[in-house]
């Protein structure tokens, strides 16, 4: 799934995902490495021509990485210990873009976006085909957990019952509803 479709069907999540995924300019990024372990490594995303894209260092081993496995995660930062300002979770296949053209196009975006200068040819381009985007956050004065999943367009809240621990799923509307 491309971001646009996030964007047409869920404006307010995929406005949000925009917003914690591309405004800090860093997110995390895992990815599995040659033995099967998780690696994370940051990356700078930009939003462009309906996707989510991702640019990384020429050979690097993230890159490496989603060439030889695309499965992907991107998450948002996390600049807090309560959770407040929440996660946005993107996972899905990273989808290798080669074309000198696009690569070209790119790279001139960032540069008047973003200030710097990819030389087309010399970095790994993909964008995301996405399955899921999730967005969780916690309620600190209630230790509740609310969780917003696309798709199928869910949104559910676990009610916090003790410091370490969460009740069932319950229905909860707040991104979703227009």
């Amino acid at each position: 799934m491309h971001w646009d479709q996030i964007s047409r069907e869920q404006p307010r999540l995929a406005a949000l995902g925009v917003q914690r995924l591309g405004e800090p300019g860093v997110v995390l990024v895992g990815t599995i490495r040659a033995d099967g372990t998780p690696r994370i490594s940051p990356v700078e995303p930009l939003f462009w021509y309906g996707d989510l894209w991702l640019s990384m260092l020429w050979g690097s081993r993230k890159a490496a990485d989603l060439h030889r496995d695309p499965r992907v995660l991107v998450h948002s930062i996390v600049t807090s210990r309560d959770g407040r300002a929440g996660e946005f979770k993107v996972r899905g296949h990273a989808v290798t873009e080669a074309d000198p053209d696009v690569q070209a196009d790119y790279a001139a975006t960032v540069q008047t976006q973003l200030g710097w200068s990819p030389t087309p040819g010399r970095f790994h381009l993909f964008w995301v085909d996405i399955a899921d985007a999730t967005f969780s956050r916690y309620e600190d004065a209630t230790g509740d957990q609310l969780i917003t999943r696309w798709p199928p367009g869910s949104e559910y809240a676990r009610r916090g019952d003790s410091a370490t621990s969460l009740g069932e799923p319950e229905h909860y509307a707040d991104l979703l509803v227009t």
